[in-house]
């Protein structure tokens, strides 16, 4: 075949002969090729990609991405021994990440995100299968558009519509409309890409009689699920009768979701030994035995220094966890380079105390290399907003591992969940974690503060990781348009806000707060005590456009509400100007409205510009 190819290109005039080379080249690097089938032989399925057996050795993928550090990630699960990725959606950069992907020889599982019917771990989405007719044309255009977009990709493995939706939809009259709704996203799928199978996902077994019934243009059933719950997962598709393929798209030690609480109501974590053990033992016994199971995702590639990094995530910070290492032996056969610090013993005395105490810690650790530790203490507690809640922070402690350490209880009210890290010079990270009640008696106060900030904070920066929303509008907002990106006359970086008022008279406002689209009923806010000053730069399109400017909106009346509120009334010029409001005393503890400004008609459209709103 390679003969003819080259005995017709030496034939063809010149300009025909330079196309027909790059044709030549690309598909002797098999980058016009891409094909993937699903099939069964005997009684076991199997996926081939190309017409090459293809073990699926995956990992959930969560880095952003960029030109300049895909690379690096891409080498590193490498190493690990993966072969594909899984993506839960797409975005901006899905088509850098596929040309990287092809270039390090690296499949991906394309998500094609499906919205939720009600607030759940995911996010705090709510839809109705039942009644919008315009979000799910969206989502099906969006679907159809995604798969139009990459099929032809030869980095692509299979599309992965949807994740945990029957999960969070809460009426099974629902979950039918959704059923019959993916049955003609993937049946259309189907039409447009014949060299890719479609994967739906779900959590545990809980899409398999709705995916049987109602949806038979799915492909590969891919399940979330953790712990022991994966050698299970045959005998549930035979109670059911489904003989069909099935991919472990999330796999690790069990969650919290599933975690016993211990005496102070903290719910207990695996330790690191348990988390490594899961993925090799798991992926030898429950993944590679199983005839219709295709292979796993383990969970999760990515980079944090959150609750949820410690209890399943590869990186805290830049620091191994024992995943990373679990995952390398599990697809390689090899051990680790070197070996996560092992806490063998952690725990703090069972009487509660307040705030401020000092208590001894019951500590032992080892290191296999006899490498130099570094030991330090954090805290996580469980109320108020998810931001609050999924908070690490810091501990203050003293004392050395000779002999022993002791912590300072937070300001905190309840119980806590303590971690003790140790650390290695290979930057191996072991951690254990124990729990303390606090108990600070008649100061116990149902006030929740914030969620912990270091200074100085942004409210907004260059339109980047927004945490504060305008979603709280009043007055003529009909006529305001709000824009968080803008381009067009920056302070600094590469976007500013800009408002517009496109009204002679009236008058509006606008908050950007935290949580969005709520006015004093969820839990939210930053807690930025020890700010001295909020500062803002703005502009406006005249000299003449007037209005109050600051921080806080939500009054006390409210469950959770701003510990404090501040503005001043300006007039602002054409050109950029940096304000500043002294802070003196004022309680920081909870700040859900991190910026607001009032303003009102001057006899014409007007737009203000505001940047760098920072607490300092």
């Amino acid at each position: 075949m390679r003969f003819l190819s080259y005995f017709i290109y030496a034939n063809l005039p010149c300009m025909k002969k330079t196309i027909v080379f790059i044709l030549l080249v690309l598909c002797t690097l098999n980058l016009c090729e891409a094909k993937t089938i699903v099939k069964k032989e005997g009684n076991a399925w199997h996926l081939y990609v190309n017409d090459k057996p293809f073990p699926v050795r995956g990992v959930t993928f969560g880095e952003e991405v960029t030109r300049e550090t895909i690379g690096k990630y891409l080498r590193d699960l490498k190493f690990l021994g993966v072969n594909t990725i899984r993506t839960w959606g797409t975005n901006e950069q899905t088509k850098i990440l596929l040309d990287s992907c092809q270039a390090y020889g690296i499949k991906v599982m394309v998500g094609i995100w499906m919205r939720h019917g009600r607030p759940g771990m995911e996010g705090d989405d709510s839809f109705n299968y039942l009644q919008d007719a315009k979000g799910m044309d969206d989502m099906y255009k969006y679907a159809i558009e995604t798969v139009t977009r990459y099929k032809d990709h030869p980095a692509v493995l299979y599309f992965g519509v949807g994740n945990e939706v029957f999960l969070n939809i809460a009426t099974d009259e629902e979950k039918k409309a959704y059923a019959i709704f993916l049955e003609k996203i993937c049946s259309n799928i189907k039409k447009l890409d014949a060299n890719h199978p479609i994967v739906s996902v779900e959590a545990w077994t809980f899409g398999l009689s709705w995916w049987k019934d109602y949806v038979p243009s799915v492909d590969i059933y891919g399940i979330n699920v953790y712990g022991g719950g994966a050698a299970k997962l045959p005998d549930e598709f035979q109670k059911l009768g489904i003989d069909k393929p099935y991919v472990i798209t999330e796999f690790g030690v069990n969650g919290e979701w599933e975690a016993k609480e211990d005496k102070n109501g903290v719910r207990v974590e695996p330790n690191d030994e348990q988390k490594y053990s899961v993925i090799t033992d798991g992926y030898r016994d429950w993944v590679l035995p199983k005839l219709n199971c295709l292979g796993v995702y383990v969970f999760h590639y990515g980079h944090g220094n959150n609750f949820g990094t410690v209890w399943l995530l590869f990186y805290f910070n830049d620091c191994y966890r024992p995943a990373y290492w679990a995952t390398r032996e599990a697809f390689t056969g090899k051990k680790p380079i070197n070996y996560v610090p092992a806490i063998t013993t952690f725990s703090l005395p069972d009487t509660a105390l307040p705030s401020g105490s000092w208590v001894k810690v019951k500590l032992n650790v080892t290191d296999k290399e006899n490498d130099p530790l570094e030991i330090s203490f954090h805290y996580n507690q469980r109320s108020g907003s998810r931001t609050r809640r999924d908070q690490i922070n810091p501990l203050e402690y003293r004392g050395n591992l000779k002999d022993g350490f002791e912590i300072r209880i937070p300001d905190e009210n309840g119980p806590i969940k303590v971690y003790a890290f140790a650390k290695d010079s290979f930057k191996n990270l072991g951690i254990a974690q124990t729990s303390f009640t606090i108990n600070n008696g008649k100061n116990i106060s149902a006030f929740i503060p914030g969620a912990k900030v270091s200074l100085p904070f942004a409210v907004y920066q260059d339109g980047k990781n927004q945490v504060y929303i305008p979603s709280a509008y009043m007055g003529d907002f009909k006529f305001l348009k709000v824009d968080m990106e803008n381009k067009d006359r920056v302070h600094s970086g590469m976007s500013s806000i800009k408002i517009t008022y496109d009204q002679t008279g009236g008058w509006f406002g606008i908050g950007l707060v935290d949580p969005p689209d709520d006015w004093g009923d969820k839990p939210g806010g930053f807690n930025v005590t020890g700010a001295k000053k909020f500062t803002f730069w703005a502009k406006a399109s005249s000299d003449n456009v007037s209005g109050t400017f600051g921080y806080g909106l939500i009054d006390k009346g409210k469950p959770y509400y701003d510990t404090d509120k501040k503005s001043v009334k300006l007039t602002l010029t054409t050109e950029w100007k940096k304000y500043e409001i002294d802070l003196g005393k004022a309680d920081l503890r909870c700040i859900r409205s991190g910026f607001v400004l009032y303003s009102g008609g001057i006899g014409e459209a007007f737009s203000i510009w505001l940047d760098d709103i920072m607490f300092e």
